[in-house]
């Protein structure tokens, strides 16, 4: 969800060319799974465009190739420190890092609640944004 929030709104921005958004997972769980149904209901309720993808996991190029490495939750941190080790260049921000709040983005896998966690993706990416065009 957040993949095609964010280069929804890197698009809209008119910034496509300038920034890179792409996802990977940090557990091996949906390697090769394409987007969640909900998360895809969810997008079509908002307007927001998707592409048919397959989940890949994260790598140790991926720390040293991006900029931003966001996590979702906890957990995703956890998993995210086995893979890349130490956070030397500070790069790895909890999501609800950006809009002042310390929490987890709920998981919908589990929740069930897609509303939510597409509001919290959305304030989330939206405040990540705005940092960027700062820098830029």
């Amino acid at each position: 969800m957040a993949e095609f929030y964010m280069r929804h709104i890197v698009a809209k921005a008119g910034l496509s060319d300038s920034i890179y958004v792409e996802s990977a997972a940090t557990s091996r769980e949906e390697i090769g799974n394409d987007t969640h149904y909900g998360t895809k209901q969810k997008l079509d309720e908002m307007g927001i465009p998707y592409t048919r993808r397959k989940a890949r996991q994260v790598t140790v190029d991926d720390y040293h190739n991006f900029d931003y490495l966001i996590i979702m939750d906890e957990n995703n941190g956890r998993n995210l420190k086995r893979i890349i080790g130490d956070d030397l260049d500070s790069k790895v921000f909890k999501a609800m890092s950006f809009v002042g709040e310390s929490r987890d983005v709920k998981d919908p896998w589990y929740t069930g609640n897609f509303d939510e966690t597409y509001d919290d993706v959305s304030r989330s990416c939206d405040a990540l944004l705005a940092l960027i065009k700062e820098k830029i």
